[in-house]
């Protein structure tokens, strides 16, 4: 029984269709097995491997995938069929009633190549299954959709200029993404579309070699390949995709370098410093990096020695550098052969070579005005200290190296000569002395001496160091000096003191000095070593400080120089009383102190006492100072309540000479800037007290005024004060109660009207009406 039916539209695919449906074999018979048993083969429903479909199926409808038949079905509308798997519903669809099989939309192998599905059999009434699932495969039979495709659109590569034919340059890869398995869909062929004759490909591999013997890169150094790649085998109708390769010619050492020129000229001033550059030439080398890297050298010539050339590696230029100085008057022109060679050599191509190159470098010299030029780098001269002003002490020259010679003038540098000791004929360059020199003050003197052209400016310096010879004009002296003492007890013929001199002068060989007394001394005596020291000895014993305490020494000290120079010296010697081993114990003043029985230790204090009793004196009499000043304050009682009393009386009514009675009733006019008399001021300038309140204000609000401002007084004393102020007030209906004012007697008046104001002057008008009627009475 056949359980797969075909679709009409499969054609193509019959013979695998066909080749993939198991057939059932013929009921009642089973083949043996090896061993001569008849099998028997077990009833089957469902007879089918696998089925196959074209990709991107173009026709109209849904495509018809194959058919399903169980046995069991006996087509009566009772069997149903459910398929069940990958894309079961969406992408395959089955009749439940027939079994048939459709794609329902074009599919792609590349996406998808097979698809597992299962199917059963069941009874649409019962339910039961008749046939349990079984598995089966749809399989995408593949059609050559899809092109071939490179890694990469562009590609770069590299190859050594001058390769051989068939180097490799690099290997380009492509894909296809149909089935390689079955037929040429996916069989590529790759082929050179641009890049011919100097490049090909390997059809197989999509290796690319060079075609072309000895491309030069000087020539043309990028190339432009283009590569294809085929599918089909290449077969016409196959699908083809393209990559471009870009390809560089790698350079090397092909191309010697090479002057432009045979001859170069340069110029150079005769002023050029040595080390400086006077120009440069260069060679090309058409090859790049390092194969292009010159180096230069001088192979002869006859400024070889005064020129050399060194490589400007940045530049790759032939530098040449000024060896020695150069002189336009001595020569003028100097020839060099230069010689330029690679430093990387390539032997393979040893035989396009030489890779060097000579030319022939010219220098002219040109003139420059130089200045005058002394004989010598510099001059040392000398000079005896004792030499007369106006004596010569030698002679500069210098002259001007141009051809044509300027005179020359002389001058010294003042600057180096501020003492002006020399002087110099400005005309042929001699030197003399203008005041006497001493070496024993500078023994070497060093001036610069300028020499000018006399037709320009240019000018030149040269050191002179003048040594100052030595004369024997000093005499010599004690070498230091010496604190000499004999003692009381001393012995005729005892050692006292060892003496030695110096001398300031130069000896032509060394010092040789000579000691003795300017006369002879009945006390001590001399002994000249003859080695520039000599001993002081004692003639005699028994000496006492109280008829002598020291004794002078004329020693007379002489040179052997010439002109012979001596000096007297006086040497000192003190009487000391001494131990017995001739130790030192007292000398001088203090041995007579010692007579009169005071001590070292007595005198200190008899000095202590007479600085203490001077500051004794002293504070006593500054206390005394303090008492005399009267103190502000007199303290009766309290300290805390102090009454600040002034006992001036003034003069009376009649005065008006001790103060301005007008002050008291006016007090805008009190001078602000009176001082405390009994405290020091504290402030740099006097607190100015503000002037009492305008426009005549009561005296209450006078008086509150008066107390904030003694309140904020920086200046007033740090104890409690009463301060009061002779401020009556005005607009009184009283008016003025003072009789300062009045020019009637005080009989003259009449103060009954003071019983008139009310209580308050009660008190003053018994005093004052009681008083008129005493005074009737």
């Amino acid at each position: 029984m056949s359980l797969v039916t075909l679709s009409e539209n499969n054609i193509m695919n019959l013979l695998l269709i066909c080749f993939s449906t198991l057939i059932r074999p013929v009921p009642g018979i089973s083949p043996p097995d090896k061993d001569g048993r008849t099998l028997h083969r077990t009833k089957r429903g469902w007879m089918w491997n696998s089925f196959f479909l074209l990709e991107e199926w173009t026709g109209s409808g849904k495509q018809y995938v194959g058919k399903l038949h169980s046995d069991m079905d006996t087509e009566d509308g009772s069997v149903k069929y459910v398929l069940t798997g990958d894309g079961a519903g969406t992408i395959f669809e089955i009749d439940e009633n027939s079994g048939d099989i459709h794609a329902t939309r074009r599919l792609d192998r590349e996406e998808k190549a097979s698809y597992t599905l299962s199917a059963k059999a069941i009874n649409k009434t019962s339910g039961q299954v008749l046939e349990r699932a079984s598995d089966f495969i749809i399989k995408i039979h593949d059609i050559n959709d899809n092109e071939p495709k490179f890694s990469k659109d562009t590609y770069l590569a590299s190859v050594p200029e001058m390769s051989n034919v068939g180097a490799f340059v690099m290997k380009v890869l492509a894909t296809d993404a149909d089935d390689e398995s079955y037929g040429n869909s996916a069989r590529l062929v790759y082929s050179i579309l641009q890049g011919q004759p100097y490049f090909s490909v390997e059809p197989d591999t999509g290796v690319i070699r060079t075609a072309l013997p000895n491309m030069i890169r000087e020539n043309r150094e990028h190339y432009q390949v283009v590569i294809q790649a085929k599918d089909m085998a290449g077969q016409m109708g196959g699908l083809s995709g393209t990559a471009t390769v870009n390809i560089t010619l790698l350079d090397v050492n092909n191309s010697p370098p090479r002057f432009n020129f045979s001859v170069y000229t340069l110029n150079a001033f005769e002023s050029a410093e040595v080390g400086s550059s006077v120009g440069s030439i260069k060679a090309n080398d058409a090859d790049t990096g390092e194969n292009a890297e010159m180096w230069y050298s001088i192979l002869d010539g006859d400024g070889q020695d005064v020129f050399s050339i060194v490589t400007d590696a940045a530049r790759q230029e032939g530098v040449i550098i000024v060896k020695k100085p150069l002189d336009y008057e001595s020569k003028r022109i100097y020839s060099l052969n230069v010689q330029v060679t690679n430093t990387h050599l390539d032997r393979r191509f040893s035989h396009l070579g030489p890779f060097s190159d000579t030319a022939t470098v010219k220098i002219t010299v040109k003139d420059v005005d130089e200045p005058p030029v002394f004989g010598r780098s510099h001059y040392i001269f000398e000079v005896d200290e004792d030499a007369p002003p106006g004596k010569s002490v030698g002679t500069v020259s210098a002259r001007d190296p141009d051809a044509i010679n300027h005179l020359v003038k002389y001058t010294i540098d003042r600057h180096t000569d501020l003492e002006r000791l020399f002087n110099i004929d400005s005309n042929n360059g001699t030197i003399s002395i203008l005041q006497t020199l001493d070496r024993e003050t500078s023994k070497w003197h060093n001036i610069s001496v300028l020499a000018t052209e006399i037709s320009g400016s240019l000018q030149t310096r040269v050191p002179v160091f003048i040594k100052v010879r030595d004369v024997n004009d000093n005499a010599p002296e004690f070498a230091m000096y010496y604190e000499t003492f004999v003692c009381e007890n001393v012995k005729a013929g005892q050692l006292i003191q060892t003496i030695s001199a110096v001398d300031t002068d130069e000896p032509l060989v060394a010092h040789k000095f000579v000691f003795s007394l300017s006369t002879v001394n009945p006390n001590f005596t001399i002994f000249d070593n003859e080695d520039n020291t000599a001993r002081i000895l004692t003639r005699r014993g028994g000496f006492s400080r109280q008829e002598m305490s020291s004794y002078l020494l004329p020693v007379v000290i002489s040179d052997n120089d010439y002109p012979i120079q001596s000096s007297t010296s006086t040497l000192t010697v003190r009487v000391c009383a001494c131990d017995s081993r001739g130790k030192v114990q007292t000398c001088s003043t203090e041995a007579l102190l010692l007579s009169a029985g005071l001590s070292t230790g007595a005198l200190v204090a008899i000095l202590l006492c007479i600085i203490i009793l001077l500051m004794i004196v002293v504070l006593f009499a500054a206390l005394r100072r303090q008492k005399k000043k009267e103190p502000l304050i007199i303290s009766k009682e309290d300290v805390r309540d102090n009454v600040v009393s002034y006992n001036d009386e003034g003069g009376g009514e009649e005065d008006t000479q001790a103060f301005d009675i007008g002050t008291l009733r006016n007090p805008e006019v009190i001078d602000t800037n009176k001082m405390r008399r009994d405290i020091i001021p504290e402030m740099l300038f006097p607190f100015r007290r503000v002037s009492p309140i305008k426009d005549n204000t009561d005296v209450r609000d006078f008086i509150n005024s008066r107390l904030q401002e003694n309140d904020s007084d920086p200046t007033a004393p740090p104890y409690d004060s009463l301060a009061t102020y002779a401020y009556e007030g005005n607009g009184s209906l009283a008016e003025s109660l003072s009789s300062l004012e009045s020019t009637a007697t005080e009989g003259d008046q009449d103060f009954d009207y003071l019983s008139h104001w009310g209580p308050p002057f009660k008190k003053l008008a018994d005093m004052y009406i009681g008083k008129e009627t005493h005074r009737e009475t």
